[in-house]
């Protein structure tokens, strides 16, 4: 059973693949367990922290300069137009050290989308990453955290691995604060816990961004109180 979750939510998942379980996936760890998409990452002693969205000309440096202060490490699930606009950006994330993945090339649910343009939507998007990096594309999340059965298929068949995450800050609210959002995602965390934060705007409450960069020293000093390392999915 991953770790945190309640007895039982594994029962009821037991039966054909659906749109249903990539619903649930984010946030019931049952449902992305029948689709084999991990929350966590398994036989690590340390935390993923995780930044969807960018690259963002105002939020991805402050994430960057808050990182390097204290050498942590992240990855970075970029939008691919986000890239083709400012791919300098997106090169100084892999030249930093961080992972560089792909979270789609344009902002979309997967599930109002074919299969024709999901596979289109992958390409797209890792060859705006790959031309601004020079660095292969080896891992996916989708927008909203939610596959569709033939977004799940299309990612594996382009031999990119999937991720969602096990601890999120929420930090996409409008009404929220750096401290609530430094709580939620560090909430019980212990080791191979993956965070999902956000280092743009382009898809969330207006500055959004600039909340999370106030929070994330307040999550990365909890990591160290706990003696847990930044980690990257490899």
């Amino acid at each position: 059973m991953e770790r945190g979750s309640p007895d039982g939510v594994t029962r009821g998942f037991s039966g054909p693949l659906t749109p249903a379980l990539g619903l649930l996936a984010p946030v019931v760890p049952g449902a992305a367990r029948r689709l084999g998409v991990p929350r966590t990452l398994a036989n690590e002693s340390g935390v993923a922290l995780t930044f969807d969205d960018g690259p963002h000309p105002e939020g991805t440096p402050a994430v960057l300069e808050v990182l390097a202060s204290v050498q942590a490490r992240a990855a970075f699930f970029l939008i691919g137009e986000q890239v083709e606009r400012r791919p300098p950006l997106a090169a100084r994330i892999a030249a930093a050290g961080h992972l560089v993945a792909l979270h789609g090339y344009r902002h979309r649910l997967q599930l109002r989308m074919r299969a024709p343009e999901l596979r289109s939507d992958l390409e797209r998007g890792a060859a705006a990453i790959e031309d601004a990096t020079g660095r292969e594309v080896r891992w996916h999340r989708p927008p909203y955290g939610i596959y569709s059965i033939a977004g799940l298929a299309a990612a594996r068949a382009a031999t990119m691995r999937p991720l969602l995450w096990s601890r999120w800050g929420k930090d996409w609210r409008k009404l929220t604060t750096a401290e609530r959002i430094a709580v939620r995602a560090t909430r019980d965390l212990g080791p191979g816990d993956v965070i999902l934060l956000h280092d743009a705007d382009f898809y969330s409450a207006k500055n959004s961004h600039r909340r999370t960069t106030e929070a994330l020293p307040a999550i990365l000093a909890a990591l160290k109180r706990r003696g847990l390392d930044t980690v990257l999915p490899v």
